[in-house]
């Protein structure tokens, strides 16, 4: 089964460098996971895990400036 039959969400997660990280999943916790299998150990260190924005794709291009 898919594991797009279930709902995925963006997530905004602040950096300690004031940017934010874009990530996607069924929950935070998830998209931290499908985070952690494309970053490195030092990139995943920079997210705040605790702090994060839901988002809908529709309202991302107003957050564009804030990525990093």
């Amino acid at each position: 089964m898919s594991s797009f039959s279930n709902p995925h969400y963006m997530y905004l997660f602040d950096l300690k460098n004031g940017k934010k990280k874009l990530a996607y999943g069924e929950s935070p916790e998830d998209a931290l996971d499908i985070l952690s299998v494309r970053l490195s150990d030092a990139e995943m260190a920079e997210i705040v895990t605790d702090s994060y924005l839901k988002i809908s794709q529709r309202d991302l291009q107003k957050h564009v400036s804030e990525l990093g």
